[in-house]
């Protein structure tokens, strides 16, 4: 992928669950017009399975998915983020490190997912609904050319997705 194209990092304090749909989704739905990537401030270190389970009932290879820290994008060689997005609560608090390119930031809080205890069954509803919530999030962005917006436009466009009704 291009790095011409807008790099756009997932946050998480986990990166086990939401991030990781959210880097799916986007590097999926967004493909050939941004590079999709996750991370959190304190990675469990894998997947959640019900993140995996999910993306591999939907055809997504799970190869490529990994729970790093957020501090892999703050490197030199590191990919260029322009949107950094966070999907919970913890991570929308925490002080983000300076990424490379000094990204938009917006908040998009999700019920975590891996919160979820009891059968597979039960666990895989909740990472459906998560996955729900957050599809109508991506196609909102994913449908008005982010791209092409000032900063200050792209934070307020950033914050309304980040309100709307999950059910919407």
């Amino acid at each position: 992928m291009p790095d011409s194209f807008p790099g756009v990092l997932v946050l998480c304090t986990g990166n086990s669950a939401r991030s990781i749909l959210g880097e799916a989704m986007l590097a999926t739905l967004g493909a050939g017009r941004l590079r999709a990537y996750s991370a959190g401030s304190k990675p469990k270190g894998v997947p959640h399975p019900g993140a995996l389970r999910l993306l591999a009932r939907r055809g997504i290879d799970t190869a490529a998915f990994s729970s790093k820290s957020w501090n892999t994008f703050t490197a030199p060689g590191a990919p260029r983020i322009d949107v950094a997005i966070t999907v919970c609560d913890n991570a929308a608090q925490e002080s983000c490190p300076v990424f490379i390119g000094a990204p938009v930031k917006g908040h998009w809080g999700l019920p975590d997912p891996a919160d979820v205890h009891g059968t597979d069954a039960d666990v895989d509803a909740a990472f459906e609904a998560t996955w729900q919530a957050l599809e109508v999030r991506v196609h909102r962005l994913l449908a008005a050319r982010f791209e092409d917006m000032t900063q200050a436009k792209l934070a307020e466009f950033l914050s309304a997705i980040g309100q709307m009704d999950s059910a919407a």
